[in-house]
């Protein structure tokens, strides 16, 4: 069973950092594609950003590109999402996710089977 453990979320201003990590138990395979989504109150999910494991190939929704990135550690087997640039707008809890396969839909959050209890982030102005 894969586990997904998000941490790193807070409070910051406007134009700072986050790191968000996901650390991913039971994993059997490179064969996985992993995503991070954000839902502010009131909104639905919405997708960030897709890594794919074995790869290392990633995607981006044009809301955060230029200004996140998404990296993954094999060895310590953990997701990262750099926040820079931050908005009052990107402000949700953000949820990692992970997919039995690195190929198909990477934006739709219907495609995931496996999500983190999310972890909030806040960005002041």
């Amino acid at each position: 069973q894969v586990q997904l453990v998000e941490s790193g979320g807070g409070l910051v201003q406007a134009g700072g950092s986050l790191r968000l990590s996901c650390a991913v138990s039971g994993r059997t395979s490179n064969n996985y594609g992993m995503g991070w989504f954000r839902q502010a109150p009131g909104k639905e999910r919405d997708f960030v950003a897709f890594i794919s494991w074995s790869s290392g190939r990633t995607y981006y929704a044009d809301s955060v590109k230029g200004r996140f990135t998404i990296s993954r550690d094999n060895a310590k087997n953990t997701v990262y999402l750099q926040m820079n640039s931050l908005k009052p707008e990107d402000t949700a809890v953000y949820y990692c996710a992970g997919k039995k396969s690195v190929t198909g839909l990477t934006a739709v959050a219907g495609a995931y089977e496996y999500w983190g209890q999310g972890t909030q982030v806040t960005v002041s102005s």
